[in-house]
């Protein structure tokens, strides 16, 4: 986290958190949900404007986080943005079997490999569990080829409960 939102936290404790404003899609891409966004329903059916500013997108990938619920959110100086999540709270870009990487730039260790009902790869690493980016599958099933990664079958419908993490926020919070 940088340290200039360090600094806002700790002068401004007490601001509100932020619900439904930000998303984040099945490609590792951002979405800004503004209020008319958000009245024409959930993410991803209504997914907002895609962020394209590129220091922009550096600063919410410094400051991404997740709270003790799986809730994942953008620390926004001292405001939390809470993200509404398509997929996964992590998509995975693959390189190699070797060279995995998450949509913020974080390089990762594949521990487990799944696959849904739907044939999605998942992985679950050392930072965490994600879907693997689209464009990457052909890179993915060559280490599941050559037996480095053994998918487990899975419904895609357990897996937030199961890897604990929440796809919205905002619907948690209406309850």
């Amino acid at each position: 986290m940088d340290d200039i939102v360090r600094q806002a936290m700790a002068k401004w404790p007490n601001v509100p958190h932020c619900y439904g404003w930000l998303g984040l899609d099945d490609r590792g891409n951002w979405y800004m949900r503004d209020d008319r966004v958000q009245a024409a329903g959930a993410f991803p059916q209504a997914k907002g404007s895609l962020l394209r500013h590129e220091k922009l997108i550096d600063f919410i990938h410094r400051n991404y986080d997740h709270d003790a619920q799986g809730q994942w959110f953008f620390q926004n100086g001292p405001q939390r943005v809470y993200v509404e999540l398509q997929a996964t709270p992590w998509i995975w870009r693959v390189y190699s079997a070797d060279a995995v990487t998450s949509h913020t730039g974080v390089p990762a260790q594949v521990q487990g490999c799944l696959l849904d009902e739907e044939g999605r790869l998942y992985l679950e690493t050392d930072r965490g569990f994600g879907l693997v980016h689209t464009q990457d599958m052909e890179r993915a099933s060559e280490a599941v080829e050559a037996g480095r990664w053994v998918p487990e079958d899975v419904r895609a419908g357990d897996l937030a409960a199961r890897f604990g993490y929440v796809a919205s926020p905002a619907a948690l919070q209406r309850g």
